[in-house]
């Protein structure tokens, strides 16, 4: 009598590890091991977000696309670099977020500067609200990625740094450096 136990075992994040066992014997033997992937690749990341603003909250959107887009984001042409974010009606849209034209597309291929719808969940959407409506405060993106097949954002609620900030973030990093060297 042949009997089979499935174990799931959680690796990390990315990785989930099925483990099959044989107990056919008394000792029981390891039959298969296999890797069921949580894909999740970030496609393109805003470098000088953590730079120019101050990150107060992060929220995981889904985003509105047409399939060239979908096809253009795979090959990885995309800039969201100077991309915002902004309410209109209760919806958050994302602007100025570049996404280039689809090489084997036809008359039908996107425009690479179009508004873009995000998808939230109302509660989300209220809070944003909210807290956009304080002087100072804004919306970015910080990354696109995919997740378990479809694309994400991560959007950020941000306010501006000074220059004063940004000097002192200067510092700690070239003081951080050095203490790194000084240990190695």
């Amino acid at each position: 009598m042949d009997i089979q136990v499935k174990g799931i075992f959680e690796i990390d994040l990315a990785l989930t590890l099925t483990i099959c066992y044989d107990f056919s014997s008394i000792f029981g033997y390891l039959t298969s091991i296999y890797y069921l992937p949580h894909s999740m690749e970030i496609i393109t990341k805003n470098r000088k977000a953590h730079f120019q603003y101050e990150i107060l909250e992060k929220f995981e959107t889904g985003i509105v696309l047409m399939g060239t887009e979908v096809k253009s984001i795979r090959n990885k042409d995309v800039s969201i670099n100077e991309s915002f974010a902004h309410t209109d009606h209760g919806e958050v849209f994302i602007h100025e977020m570049h996404i280039g034209h689809y090489k084997q597309g036809n008359r039908q291929n996107h425009e690479p500067k179009r508004v873009r719808k995000l998808l939230l969940h109302k509660r989300e959407i209220n809070k944003i609200i909210g807290k956009v409506k304080q002087k100072g405060y804004t919306m970015i993106p910080l990354s696109l990625y995919f997740k378990e097949g479809h694309i994400k954002v991560e959007l950020a609620l941000v306010r501006g740094k000074t220059t004063i900030d940004k000097r002192e973030d200067i510092k700690k990093r070239t003081i951080e450096r050095e203490i790194q060297r000084a240990v190695r």
